[in-house]
């Protein structure tokens, strides 16, 4: 990706406002992930990026470091496929701060050819996206109470729109396919944005919850992703770039006119292009009792309890 087309695309402390004495936890250290944290870090916001590779953490660190060196930027291991790590890694962040005010659910898996699973037997993509998240948060949520006005983001995707939940068989044992895993994964990811804005208010927690989709992106998740085909390809240099990507995150985490429950997402080119503003999810995710369902589930899967 062309580095110079990024930092012109990019937006500022002028776009976003001052982050100044925020602190901003964000998943995945590459992309859209890094685009977001580097933009906040930009803003003065105290950042905190989370993956599970150290040397790409570095790097990453290193990178926004080199725009901003006075900023506060920093790097804690955390492997969502693994709900020990999750666990570890919350520990490490309740220890060092006293609140959390953005949480942006980022990073993700796509399009895995073969069934593979999470250290805890979950199918990779559910697992990794969703499930990792969903632990996360609930994790976090102590520290995200701390402060009055605590926003957690999380990253949908077109996908969504060809999701289904499938309760008869949420780990895809038994017909796996790619596709359908991630856009169930992405699906179950917005369905938890919109429910956890329906807990927070009927429990008093205050969080405001925003799903987002970044539209079409040529981000590492595409060109290096394992299910890599000569179509992903040769669409990859069409596509908008990470920082142009990262958009609708930020637009969630800091705009005072970001609504609590809502879903952002670019609206030219079928949802490909352009500028964030407030879309419409498909029909499956704003199934109430389907999402009441998949949260029951989830905690009971990753023995997770928000409060």
């Amino acid at each position: 990706m062309n580095e110079k087309r990024n930092e012109k695309k990019r937006w500022t402390e002028k776009e976003i406002g001052s982050q100044i004495g925020k602190n901003v936890v964000i998943t995945g250290t590459g992309g859209l992930g890094y685009e977001a944290a580097i933009t906040l870090a930009g803003a003065g916001a105290n950042v905190i990026i989370a993956g599970r590779n150290p040397e790409k953490g570095r790097k990453a660190v290193d990178g926004i470091k080199s725009v901003y060196p006075n900023e506060i930027i920093s790097f804690q291991q955390l492997d969502l496929a693994d709900l020990a790590s999750i666990k570890k890694f919350s520990e490490v962040i309740q220890s060092r701060f006293k609140k959390l005010d953005i949480l942006i659910n980022n990073a993700g898996v796509m399009a895995v050819p073969e069934r593979h699973v999470t250290k805890d037997k979950f199918e990779l993509q559910l697992g990794t996206n969703y499930l990792g998240h969903f632990a996360l948060t609930a994790h976090l949520i102590p520290l995200l109470r701390k402060v009055q006005t605590p926003r957690v983001v999380t990253v949908s995707s077109m996908a969504h729109r060809s999701g289904k939940i499938h309760f008869d068989d949420l780990q895809l044992e038994q017909n796996y396919d790619p596709d359908v895993a991630y856009s169930q994964s992405k699906l179950a990811c917005l369905m938890f944005a919109l429910e956890l804005h329906k807990r927070s208010v009927a429990a008093g927690w205050g969080i405001t919850s925003i799903g987002v989709h970044p539209g079409g992106v040529a981000t590492d998740l595409i060109d290096n992703g394992p299910g890599k085909t000569l179509y992903t390809r040769l669409i990859y240099h069409t596509l908008q770039t990470p920082s142009e990507g990262a958009r609708a995150s930020l637009l969630a985490a800091t705009s005072s006119e970001a609504q609590s429950g809502s879903f952002y997402g670019p609206t030219r080119l079928m949802e490909i292009y352009g500028k964030p503003k407030l879309i419409e999810p498909a029909s499956q995710a704003l199934d109430a009792q389907a999402s009441a369902k998949l949260w029951d589930i989830s905690s009971e899967l990753v023995h997770a309890v928000f409060m």
